[in-house]
């Protein structure tokens, strides 16, 4: 199977590498500087480095903690039409659009953090994936899409 659909899903798991880079990026260089001993350090976790790294040095790490949320229902539905053929045209459209508003909300995150900007991008990539669910139940109960 080679569903058109599966190349979003893989551009989005690119994009979350490529923030888990700019989040080690940022966050070792903010640790080294805030003197954490990490040979030494038991325990602890994200919440625990809030506290000491500046803030602007824990937002790549906040984004990439959001691309394992709502994402994981991206990664299903579109896998979903992949499955049930269904994974080209408008849907195919609608998946990319969704890749390109997670990818313009990673940026705005870690370059600025305007959160209007941020919530309106999460609401359209929310749109996206509610349209994507619609045309899924649509196709699976037997009623033709857009």
């Amino acid at each position: 199977m080679n569903s058109p659909i599966l190349a979003p899903i893989v551009a989005l798991i690119a994009w979350s590498l490529v923030m888990w880079l700019w989040m080690y990026a940022t966050r070792l260089p903010a640790m080294q500087k805030a003197k954490i001993d990490t040979f030494n350090l038991i325990g602890g976790d994200g919440a625990d480095l809030k506290k000491v790294i500046p803030t602007r040095q824990q937002w790549p790490a906040d984004n990439y903690n959001h691309l394992h949320e709502q994402p994981t229902i991206f990664y299903a539905i579109a896998i979903t039409h992949a499955l049930i053929g269904t994974g080209d045209g408008l849907n195919l459209t609608i998946a990319w659009a969704y890749v390109a508003l997670r990818i313009a909300h990673s940026l705005v995150q870690v370059l600025v953090n305007r959160v209007i900007v941020r919530f309106t991008l999460f609401s359209l990539s929310s749109l996206c994936l509610i349209a994507l669910t619609l045309h899924a139940a649509m196709a699976m109960l037997g009623v033709h899409h857009l």
